[in-house]
Formats: structure tokens, sequence, C-alpha cells
């Protein structure tokens, strides 16, 4: 943990230390973008939210590169900046509600570990930072997907029968 402090782009990109706790550093990753998300979310307006998560990711893509070249593995599985981001911007396009933030959580795990097509294919095919962060922007972005058609489209109607 020592040199992980004296390096502080190391500290963010392996989540201030989460991403070395072992088994499923990025379960304890994403965990952690879920208990840093409600200040981020309380503090700071949405627009500039929005704008601050796209900085990070951007940042995340040499975050991660920088990391991945300091301990001699691109795609170390301790680097959870890329968790951390994506599961951000995840939260913040969707509602802030504690059934939706459980299956935004949930199914980001599923897509990110289980890598369906294409994120197994582009996971494959980009490397350094920008094939770190990709995989799991992807990953967020198919876990949007039936929490949104949920939300927006069926629980109205639920809604409306009860």
């Amino acid at each position: 943990m020592g040199w992980l402090l004296r390096n502080p782009i190391c500290l963010v990109a392996f989540g201030f230390g989460v991403g070395l706790i072992r088994p499923g550093s990025g379960t304890w990753g994403t965990a952690l973008a879920l208990i840093l998300w409600w200040p981020l979310q309380h503090w700071i307006a949405a627009p500039a939210l929005g704008l601050l998560l796209v900085v990070l990711a951007i940042l995340g893509i040499w975050i991660c590169q920088y990391a991945g070249k300091a301990v001699g593995v691109a795609d170390h599985v301790g680097i959870v900046w890329d968790e951390i981001v994506a599961m951000w911007l995840l939260l913040w396009v969707l509602p802030s509600n504690v059934w939706v933030v459980t299956a935004a959580f949930v199914l980001f795990r599923i897509f990110d570990t289980t890598k369906p097509a294409p994120i197994a294919w582009l996971d494959e095919h980009f490397k350094g930072g920008f094939g770190v962060m990709l995989d799991d922007w992807i990953a967020a972005f198919y876990a949007g997907i039936p929490i949104a058609v949920w939300w927006y489209f069926l629980w109205p109607a639920w809604q409306g029968a009860a």
C-alpha cells in the first residue's frame, strides 16, 4: 500500500486502495462509486456534474494508461477508476431511487464481468487507457438500457394499474 500512497495517479486509478481488495476488485470499485455518488449528486448541480463526469472519463484514459504502465500490466485487475467513472455516468442519467441504483449496480457488474458482445471484442482490440475505460462505458450503457425501459415505460404502467 505504501507504493500506492507515494503515487497520487495510481492512488486514484486503484480507487484510493479499494482496487487492492481481493476478490472482486471491480465490485469493490463499483461499491466505492456508489458511496461517493451520494455527496457528488447532492453537492454539485446536475449540469456541472455531467460536465465533471465527462472530464473525469476523458482523464480516466490517461489515468488508467499511466497506472498500467506504472505497475507493468496494462489492464491490471486493481485499476478500478474505469468502474468508478462508468458507474457514475450510469447513475447520472438514471433516476435517484434505491431500486434503480441497486439494479444499476447489479447489472453493471454482470455486464462488466461477462463482457457480452461487443464488449469482449472491444476489450480485446482496444488497448491502453482507452481500452480499459471503453469496455466499462459500454457495460454501463448495457446496464442502463433495461433500467431505463423499466423506469420510464413499465413503472408508470404499473403505477397506473395500482
